[in-house]
């Protein structure tokens, strides 16, 4: 049985080269501290990375091996969307980033596929790099963030990037990068990140599908990273706001639930009854395998964790662990 892995981060090599004795990335730049932990220095803001985002592809594999993973779908660091950072050096990142990624693939086509990154705060810029990855560089489509810095994906000014996703047929994988809504209310207790997470991907379904965007494109393809967050939970109060709020029902004519098969989920929930909760409400097929490699809100063992789950058929685990992704993807 194959395993195939949609959410797999890369921190770039070439990051690492060039930011060795002091240098700069594309204005990006590393320090360590006392305890010899490393970080990505990003416009003025401070990215912690852990130590497996240094290993190279060949360490990347064999812990793959080691968790049983046959294939990753390579995404890029998100501390490296840099939407706030001048167009110029977006592109340049991203540029390199793609290759990268699309480096590994060419070499080891049975192991790796490829998403890219986007200079999303120019969109004409946006595009041309969707372009060139797919059409140039056979990625499969793109990482981005739930917003382009406080905007979100729904706007008109988007509107001409997601008709080039639709007629390219890219993927548009979701993960947040940087500050999340609830950042401004607190950075404590790491909820910026493990509730946060799951606000800004609830917003993003929402935006989407209130917005208009997923009756404008029809044939998008879309990836919301760590199960939609609170998507599913919630979509019971989104319905009865679009029955009792004209405001929920300007750009749409069906409620928010008839839009939730338009989506895929990976399975990051964390427990077992979450994950048949998913299932449930999505349909098994709508659901994929994502670990979070290699950062520490990932599972230990996530191969083992589905194949133990009691809740699951046995087709169910197979088309959550390799079935989805290799329809979805073409692999």
């Amino acid at each position: 049985m194959r395993t195939i892995d949609i959410h797999a981060h890369l921190t770039p090599q070439c990051f690492w080269r060039a930011t060795e004795n002091g240098g700069d990335w594309h204005t990006i730049k590393r320090e360590k501290d006392a305890r010899g932990r490393e970080s990505a220095i990003v416009g003025g803001q401070r990215h912690p990375l852990p130590p497996r985002a240094k290993w190279t592809p060949e360490e990347r594999l064999a812990d793959m091996d080691s968790l049983g993973v046959d294939v990753h779908v390579v995404s890029p660091y998100v501390g490296f969307y840099n939407y706030h950072l001048d167009t110029t050096a977006a592109v340049a990142t991203a540029r390199a980033t793609n290759d990268e990624i699309a480096d590994m693939v060419r070499a080891r086509p049975q192991r790796f596929a490829g998403l890219g990154t986007l200079p999303m705060q120019d969109v004409k810029a946006a595009i041309t790099e969707l372009e060139r990855g797919m059409m140039q560089l056979g990625l499969k489509g793109v990482e981005i963030n739930d917003h382009v810095n406080g905007r979100t994906l729904d706007e008109p000014d988007f509107r001409p990037f997601w008709k080039a996703a639709e007629q390219m047929g890219a993927l548009i994988f979701f993960h947040q990068g940087g500050e999340t809504l609830v950042t401004p209310r607190t950075k404590r207790y790491h909820l910026p990140n493990s509730i946060g997470n799951l606000v800004d991907r609830a917003v993003t379904f929402a935006t989407l599908v209130h917005g208009g965007v997923m009756d404008a494109f029809p044939e998008l393809r879309i990836v919301l990273g760590h199960g939609g967050g609170y998507t599913c939970y919630g979509i019971g109060r989104m319905d009865h706001a679009w029955q009792v709020r004209s405001e929920a029902r300007v750009h749409v004519t069906q409620p928010p639930s008839a839009y939730l098969r338009r989506f895929y989920y990976d399975c990051i929930v964390y427990t077992e009854p979450a994950l048949r909760y998913l299932i449930d409400t999505v349909g098994v097929d709508r659901v994929v395998f994502g670990t979070d490699w290699p950062y520490d809100m990932a599972l230990d063992w996530p191969v083992a964790w589905i194949l133990g789950m009691k809740s699951l058929s046995q087709d169910e685990k197979e088309a959550i662990l390799w079935k989805n992704l290799e329809r979805l993807l073409k692999l």
